[in-house]
């Protein structure tokens, strides 16, 4: 495969990103700042061009909870609308194929206390927003067909207890506390709780509040529905495996959209049969060709690279485009012409937008350089919306005209931004102590006296096969307005550096990866950017993960605060979500406890002699609070200064706006107090 230059190198510049706001005094951030920040997605075009779609999600600090609201743009003068009210969030805008329609997915309590989340469409030539579905659970997610009337959905089944739980409130009863009954070999999932036998399967809807009608069974969940181009077919992802929760196996499915005279839908059709995760279909503009993504090494888990791949829409040979690329790709889409695939990738720290030509097998970027982009959609004769961040910009939403010319379209954060001075991060490389080039981001601390390094923390990215990115981060800003450098290494492990990177950690966490991040450290050290004296450390998930293989390895730390971590990774095993991973990475707890212990922080922990802040998420099962509350029970043990903070009804995600801001607050309370001696 030949790389070819790209045609547009982006350098997002501060003439671009600039406010246009009169010149004020500048200070620095503070977590009510950071709490005020609007997050920009879901961006999509209209199809002639001039209107962008996109989600502004807020927070509302009197009702403690984020509220998602959709709003347009203009794409000739950046004038903005919203579309959806205040009083309850709105997501997934999709423009009509003729534009007359924006749906949407809403759940309007605001209108019933029991709604639950439907389909709405508003007409762009005026008027209220109305319901298109009725759907009693509510509707996961959904797809115009090219007709503009019909609707492919996702519908999650209807369980036992729901059914009963709606009859006895209709009747004014109290609904009964039901036990949970599992037999499933995955009975939990985080945000989700205990799982029961019903399953999210693919249905079509005719039109306005008409009964959709089920196109897929089974016991198996099907996902991402997408329209061949002339409304005949449908693909989707799902498993059809014997035994679904024992593995990763999904496959791209096409269905007939057409339900015959019996009522009996057809068949659905088995496109692809590699035996690792396919994902994100999208049909070609021909209909005869699927593009989708794909990891062809399952048994590599999380660590193995999804690539770019077609296949023909009626089932034939498999072609993994990507292979030389060796970089996570995600959401393939055609271009209108068919002549080439859009996608995004993570690539050293960016992630940028590229387009495969499938006629020269190559690979253009078309949107690049220091900065994240996370949702984008093509526009006539090869124009694109793009949401995009840098360090100092948390997102907006973009332009990419025919001349390869980026220019921003919204300004959602402006005002504040104005007022803010943020740091601007160093992107660097170093080499490991085994000679690998390992990269980084360094925030520098604002108000640096020359000659006098300032105190230090060293952020660690969770996953484990994840980057910090040029996106816009809220920790690395928070430190430095209170006077930290913030060093943001990439270690082995991590993705955007190719599947041999990621999988140097595979069986050893904890080696390899702390090696490099402390290297990471040595070389902000050296840059005088970090005092050797007054370090930090601390993450969320596996970056509170590696912080307790850092505090049980290493005494260079005055303080840790450890995230949603694992720590007795035996304890874990059936108590939180990873059955499958765990097994294939360790193998059974019970046949090889030593490879279990071995990597264990827990069991190193007379080790540790760093005083350690422990927090997570009381309904956590992604990464259970059981872990936390076992180092803090050891360290109490042990006589080091130790906390442990659980924030109630929190999954891995923390939601509630004055949870957010008290994770903060804990981050930089605890360094202040122990790094810095405040």
């Amino acid at each position: 495969m030949k790389f070819l230059k790209s045609s547009l190198t982006l350098c997002l510049t501060c003439a671009l990103i600039a406010g246009t706001g009169t010149a004020q005094e500048k200070r620095a951030i503070t977590v009510d700042d950071l709490l005020a920040i609007r997050d920009v997605s879901s961006v999509d075009l209209s199809p002639d061009g001039a209107w962008a779609v996109y989600t502004v999600k807020r927070n509302d600090m009197d009702k403690d909870k984020a509220v998602t609201q959709i709003w347009m743009a203009s794409i000739d003068d950046g004038t903005a609308l919203p579309l959806t009210g205040e009083t309850y969030s709105a997501s997934a805008p999709r423009w009509s194929p003729d534009g007359s329609q924006l749906a949407f997915l809403a759940t309007r309590d605001d209108l019933d206390e029991d709604a639950t989340g439907q389909v709405w469409t508003l007409d762009m030539r005026g008027g209220e927003a109305r319901a298109y579905t009725n759907v009693t659970q509510g509707v996961d997610s959904f797809e115009w067909a090219p007709d503009g009337q019909r609707m492919a959905l996702l519908i999650t089944d209807e369980s036992e207890n729901d059914i009963a739980d709606r009859e006895a409130k209709a009747k004014g009863e109290t609904p009964a506390v039901h036990p949970y009954v599992i037999d499933r070999l995955q009975f939990k999932e985080d945000g989700v709780g205990y799982l029961d036998r019903t399953y999210t399967h693919l249905y079509v809807i005719s039109g306005r509040e008409e009964e959709p009608v089920q196109l897929t069974f089974g016991q198996r969940n099907d996902s991402e529905p997408d329209w061949s181009p002339d409304g005949s077919r449908i693909a989707y992802i799902s498993n059809h495996t014997d035994e679904p929760d024992s593995n990763d196996n999904t496959d791209v499915f096409t269905i007939s959209a057409s339900v015959p005279a019996d009522g009996i839908p057809a068949a659905p059709l088995q496109v692809t049969t590699n035996p690792g995760t396919e994902a994100s279909p999208d049909w070609s503009p021909d209909g005869k060709t699927l593009t989708y993504t794909t990891q062809i090494q399952p048994e590599l888990m999380w660590y193995a690279t999804i690539h770019l791949a077609v296949v023909p829409a009626d089932g034939g040979p498999e072609r993994v485009l990507t292979k030389a690329l060796d970089r996570n790709v995600y959401e393939p889409t055609f271009s209108a012409d068919g002549r080439s695939i859009y996608f995004l990738s993570e690539d050293s720290g960016t992630q940028p937008v590229s387009a495969y030509d499938l006629k020269k097998d190559s690979i253009t970027k078309v949107i690049e350089g220091g900065l994240a982009v996370s949702s984008f959609d093509e526009g006539p004769k090869g124009t694109m919306a793009a949401v995009v961040s840098t360090p100092t910009l948390p997102g907006d939403v973009f332009f990419l005209d025919r001349k390869d010319k980026l220019k921003p379209v919204t300004h959602v954060n402006e005002a504040l931004l104005d007022q803010l001075t943020l740091s601007e991060p160093h992107f660097i490389d170093f080499t490991d102590p085994d000679g690998e080039t390992v990269q980084e981001f360094i925030y520098p601390a604002l108000g640096m006296t020359d000659g006098v390094p300032p105190p230090a923390i060293l952020r660690i990215h969770g996953g484990p096969v994840a980057q910090f990115d040029y996106g816009f981060d809220p920790f690395a800003q928070i430190y430095a307005a209170n006077g930290y450098t913030t060093i943001m290494a990439n270690p082995r492990g991590s993705s955007g550096r190719g599947e041999n990177y990621a999988a140097a950690i595979w069986a050893d966490w904890g080696n390899r990866d702390f090696a490099d991040v402390m290297a990471g450290v040595d070389k902000a050290v050296e840059m005088g950017l970090a005092d050797e004296d007054r370090l930090g450390v601390g993450g969320w998930s596996y970056g509170g993960i590696l912080t307790n293989y850092v505090i049980t390895k290493t005494g260079r730390f005055k303080g840790a605060v450890s995230g949603a971590s694992e720590a007795n990774y035996t304890a874990n095993y059936g108590h939180d979500i990873y059955q499958r991973e765990w097994v294939t990475e360790l193998g059974l707890p019970w046949e090889n406890k030593a490879e279990w212990d071995r990597i264990s922080p827990f069991f190193q922990i007379a080790n540790v002699t760093t005083p350690s802040l422990f927090i997570g998420g009381g309904a956590d099962w992604n990464v259970p609070i059981l872990n936390s509350e076992e180092m803090y029970m050891a360290l109490r043990k042990r006589g080091i200064e130790t906390g442990l903070v659980v924030y109630p009804d929190e999954d891995h995600s923390i939601g509630r706006p004055s949870f957010v801001a008290d994770r903060y607050q804990r981050y930089v309370g605890w360094y202040d107090n122990h790094v810095k001696g405040d």
